[in-house]
């Protein structure tokens, strides 16, 4: 049983709502509607990045609303070309510009590397980058701090020099693929695990086993998804852009038992294999 009011608690104390809006690969010209509407449907939580580039499509969205600024809980990330301290600081000042807010509740790194160089190894630079990501924590100007994409090395990485460590990793993470080495090394180290992707940007749907698993529970295959990452403490970032979609992944008022939970936990992999590559979620 998941109310979109339900939420979970990041480390220093923040609360975060339990289900995300999520509008990557929302065009600009729908995401303000699109974001009117999760609201409206009772999303409390929005998430955009500037590489995305709907962040002022996605402010308009959540002043359209009429909901109190301090009621939502709104994500930007940092572009992942963004390797230097000057540059974060810059990107940050875009990104409160294109959305308008006086402050963000969660500024994630996007990527410990560039798109185009998926991989590389940024240590160095990514030490730089979240020096500049504390000081603009500790400016007042965001709630909380956090990476998407980052695996196990990258965390430890700015962990060793960060005197505030990420409270959030946003990563690719789906029935079939749920990261086990990252999702155990950030629980342990009190970070908490959002998933972009909870459907496998569809891949899911026509998983005969999934849905066999849905229909027990009298529901679809995208709420099952959702709940089954919910229920594994983790945060899912559904997106959708037509309005009874985005209704329909809020109705979460079922509870999966924990031997579906095991079965769910235990399944294979079946999302076309280029879906692995890390993508801009």
């Amino acid at each position: 049983m998941t109310k979109l009011t339900d939420t979970f608690d990041m480390y220093n104390g923040v609360k975060i709502p339990k289900v995300a809006f999520g509008t990557w690969q929302i065009p600009a010209n729908q995401a303000r509607q699109a974001v009117s509407d999760a609201i409206e449907t009772g999303y409390r939580h929005i998430d955009t990045a500037l590489v995305y580039g709907n962040e002022k499509e996605v402010g308009q969205g959540i002043k359209d609303s009429g909901v109190k600024r301090e009621d939502l809980f709104v994500t930007s990330k940092l572009p992942a070309e963004t390797k230097s301290y000057d540059g974060a600081l810059a990107d940050f000042e875009t990104t409160m510009k294109n959305l308008d807010v006086d402050y963000l509740d969660l500024y994630l790194v996007h990527a410990p590397w560039p798109w185009g160089e998926i991989g590389a190894n940024y240590d160095k630079q990514n030490l730089d980058v979240w020096r500049a990501m504390e000081e603009i924590y500790k400016s007042g100007r965001v709630k909380a701090v956090g990476v998407s994409n980052f695996n196990v090395h990258d965390l430890e990485n700015v962990m060793k020099t960060a005197t505030v460590k990420p409270m959030v990793d946003q990563i690719q993470y789906y029935i079939g693929f749920t990261e086990p080495k990252i999702t155990e090394f950030a629980k342990k180290n009190d970070i908490l695990v959002e998933a972009y992707s909870p459907l496998a940007t569809g891949g899911l749907i026509n998983n005969q086993d999934v849905l066999k698993i849905a229909e027990k529970y009298n529901v679809s295959v995208p709420q099952l998804a959702i709940q089954f990452v919910i229920q594994n403490d983790v945060l899912p970032l559904p997106k959708a852009v037509h309005k009874e979609h985005i209704v329909a992944n809020t109705k979460l008022d079922f509870e999966i038992s924990a031997e579906d939970m095991k079965t769910l936990n235990a399944m294979p992999d079946t999302a076309p294999s280029h879906f692995h590559n890390p993508t801009q979620g």
